[in-house]
């Protein structure tokens, strides 16, 4: 009789729930693992079925006989790279499988794997089902599970290779456009559409341009023998600038001994970090990705270098490091084989040479794109000319300033134009300040030097003007987009008491003391108190205010735009506040004049009369009061200003070039 063992380890079968029902959470990924598999198949040709009820994955490769599925397929943890060789028999591929549980990610996405195939005439199928799974361990069941064999009638495969069918799909799992599959898969793999291997989705076969990389690309830094074929690609794309050859070797301890080993593959940058997020598929591209035997096998080791600068934004990268899967070494990567152990030696070799590699295209970049930026900028017609008409001394001198842009984190042309006014608009003004300290030494000798130098005044100003006046279109061309609704009232009570020139042109500057501030709120308040108010008049009033400008003292009320007001009860109303405001005014000495402005949504009671209309108007300008419509206020403010740009005609080169750079943005592919 044997002794019982003292020790037992059993494996539950709950850890499917760890190595796969729950791992994956796209498409993608799963459809990586079948693709891995008849890769590792001898397969020539991958077709891939996306429907909205079931996913089909069909290969030609060697196909598995009953003792395969048993022994192979459906051991959990099987390494084949243990018990076979680590070259596929027919093409001598360096095999990709290695944990044996890639398999286990098709139940990330569905409840029922079919799995049939053909192989040495013979041909065998099964159904598994995570229902049935999951029962079978909640039964506390040690037996093996036992997926339901397929009956011959319902499997369609005559040759070898094999078919796995996934339906039932999780509702979390969204089917995708099949290009979103392309895309995707073309991303994960680089051994697709090689010569003898070609992997389909709805019958288009996916290729190296499927990635969508090398029509965005700039810059180019390639590494490996045949690395030129990245160059071709690139050349196909207008934005294609330039192309560096390195070395990609590391070195690597290795059993107390120094061996070289070498990677393949890409990093480049793009013209604008916009281009790297790919909308379609929702990924966002701005990363170095690790490939290892030909598969996805870290999605981004860019995050883990933590390089510092702008143009880690504009970074992009394709890395080949075979060396990471060793034979004769652990296996490194995660469960889900989308990342690797981190702190491991080789991973950290691999980390630092990028890191080592980046710091001399940052360089590199910085150089290529400040010679770009420089270029674009001179190409500019408003520069260009500006340059132009500037004194030969000067001209230098601006083209410095021009070139400090190119050293800024502004990657967008019309942010970069707003830098180029503003440049300008400030070498424009030291050259004026140093034709003021030119002034004490005109004389009646140098009479033509001192006219220059006031038509370069004249000049620079009405340049500022200009900028001021289109600065105020905007608002007011803001404001006439919400005149609607009655939604004016809060549009007009944010802008008004701040931009007092919507009332008047001549208004640019409102001030007040506290105290004049205070006090003719309390009065106003008092005012109120002795009822010269009704309640409705109380509760129906919108806002008053009170500013000092222009060496006037100005009342400004803002009735709701839908309330309809009486023409002598706004008289009386309006006498009251003057007379308040008077008696504050004389208590501080001064005798200042005073005016009132209402703003009203709708005509007055009287104003449905034209003759009436101008009677009432009359006689409340005797009494300093003006009514304005809300809409009308922003037409006539709109009118004024916009007058100055269609009747003044300066010919200056700063005003030129201001106008001309606020229309230009300089293209940029």
């Amino acid at each position: 009789m044997d002794t019982p063992k003292k020790y037992q380890m059993t494996i539950n079968l709950n850890v499917l729930n760890h190595l796969g029902i729950n791992l994956y959470s796209n498409i993608p990924a799963v459809l990586s693992e079948v693709v891995a598999n008849s890769w590792d198949a001898d397969a020539t040709n991958v077709d891939i079925e996306i429907g909205t009820e079931r996913i089909t994955i069909t290969d030609d490769g060697h196909g598995m006989t009953f003792d395969d599925i048993n022994n192979k397929y459906l051991e959990i943890g099987y390494e084949r790279r243990t018990h076979e060789a680590v070259k596929t028999e027919k093409f001598d591929r360096d095999v990709m499988g290695r944990k044996g549980i890639g398999k286990l990610s098709l139940f990330s996405i569905a409840k029922i794997v079919k799995v049939e195939t053909f192989r040495d005439g013979s041909r065998n199928g099964f159904v598994m089902s995570t229902d049935e799974i999951e029962e079978h361990i909640k039964q506390n069941n040690h037996k093996p599970y036992e997926p339901t064999p397929m009956p011959d009638s319902e499997m369609v495969l005559n040759k070898t290779g094999t078919r796995i069918v996934l339906t039932d799909l999780k509702k979390r799992i969204l089917i995708t456009h099949p290009e979103y599959v392309k895309r995707r898969l073309a991303r994960r793999f680089s051994i697709i559409g090689d010569d003898n291997f070609t992997v389909c989705v709805d019958g288009t076969p996916i290729n190296i341009t499927d990635r969508d990389y090398f029509d965005k690309l700039q810059y180019l830094w390639h590494y490996g023998d045949k690395s030129e074929q990245y160059v071709e690609l690139c050349n196909k794309s207008d934005k294609f600038e330039h192309e560096e050859k390195r070395k990609g070797s590391i070195q690597y301890e290795r059993k107390s001994q120094y061996e070289i080993y070498h990677v393949r593959g890409w990093i480049g940058t793009v013209t604008t970090p916009s281009v790297l997020t790919d909308k379609d598929v929702k990924e966002n591209l701005n990363k170095i990705v690790v490939m290892v035997r030909g598969k996805l096998a870290q999605e981004d080791i860019l995050e883990d270098i933590r390089e510092a600068g702008f143009y880690n934004k504009y970074l992009i990268g394709e890395i080949h490091a075979d060396f990471l899967d060793d034979n004769e070494l652990f296996d490194i990567a995660t469960s889900n084989r989308q990342e690797i152990i981190k702190d491991d030696q080789r991973y950290i070799s691999l980390r630092d040479w990028i890191k080592s590699e980046l710091s001399h295209i940052r360089v590199k970049w910085d150089d290529l794109r400040t010679l770009q930026i420089n270029e674009e900028a001179q190409q500019i017609p408003a520069i260009k000319e500006w340059l132009h008409e500037l004194p030969p001394p000067k001209r230098q001198q601006a083209k410095v300033f021009i070139d400090k842009i190119a050293e800024l984190d502004i990657d967008e042309p019309k942010d970069r134009n707003l830098f180029y006014k503003h440049t300008a608009l400030a070498f424009e003004n030291l050259l004026y300040k140093q034709s003021l300290d030119k002034l004490d030494k005109i004389s009646t000798e140098t009479l033509p030097t001192f006219l220059e130098i006031i038509g370069n005044f004249d000049d620079f100003e009405a340049t500022l003007y200009y900028q001021i006046i289109q600065e105020r279109l905007e608002i007011i061309s803001a404001l006439r987009d919400k005149v609607e609704d009655n939604s004016v009232e809060k549009t007009i009570q944010k802008f008004l008491y701040e931009h007092l020139w919507l009332l008047d042109s001549s208004w640019d500057r409102a001030t007040e003391t506290p105290y004049m501030e205070q006090s003719v709120k309390k009065e106003f308040k008092d005012i109120d108190a002795k009822e010269i108010l009704t309640d409705p008049e109380l509760n129906g009033r919108y806002d008053i205010k009170y500013k000092m400008t222009a060496g006037k003292h100005v009342i400004i009320e803002l009735k709701r735009a839908d309330r309809v007001l009486n023409h002598n009860d706004l008289l009386k109303q309006v006498e009251k506040y003057g007379n308040a405001l008077r008696k504050l005014i004389r208590a501080t000495g001064k005798n200042e004049p005073i005016e009132i402005v209402c703003l009203v949504g709708r005509d007055l009671e009287q104003w449905s009369d034209a003759e009436e209309r101008e009677r009432s108007k009359r006689t409340m300008a005797e009494q300093n009061l003006r009514v304005l419509l809300y809409d009308e206020l922003i037409e006539d403010a709109y009118r004024n200003y916009n007058a100055f740009l269609q009747l003044r005609h300066e010919y200056g080169r700063v005003y030129r070039l201001i106008k001309n750079l606020e229309i230009e943005v300089p293209e940029v592919d």
